[in-house]
């Protein structure tokens, strides 16, 4: 009988979870540049992990809790472009479109998100226009 194979991370990189975004969740590890928050971020909404967003929301404009909604099936992540948010920057910026269907329904969510360094950690602080 074959060994099960461990399931995929829902932010697409083709590694299983526990190596890739559970490592975040599980507070092992912190995310090294923006781009890997922002798919920690997503893998946290596909997995029902509310805590873990709100652990990595800017105090500024985090809000003081957060409901999920448990209808919603995220299927995909697509990152369109990151300005910055290397393992040596302060801030950074990615784009990105993530797919979901609720009740039947399929959606899109396109934003433009900006993250910071706080106490050497990244974190999200806000959706920006494009341009």
């Amino acid at each position: 009988m074959p060994t099960p194979r461990p399931p995929h991370c829902p932010c697409l990189s083709g590694n299983p979870y526990a190596e890739c975004c559970g490592r975040f969740h599980s507070g092992e590890a912190f995310a090294p540049t923006a781009e890997a928050l922002m798919r920690s971020r997503y893998a946290a909404f596909a997995r029902g992990e509310a805590g873990y967003l709100l652990a990595t929301w800017h105090p500024l404009t985090r809000p003081e809790s957060l409901e999920l909604d448990a209808d919603v099936r995220w299927l995909r992540l697509d990152i369109e472009r990151t300005v910055q948010g290397g393992l040596f920057d302060s801030e950074g910026v990615v784009e990105f479109t993530a797919y979901s269907r609720s009740g039947g329904v399929a959606a899109q969510q396109h934003e433009v998100s900006r993250f910071v360094r706080l106490d050497r950690r990244w974190v999200y602080l806000e959706a920006v226009q494009p341009g």
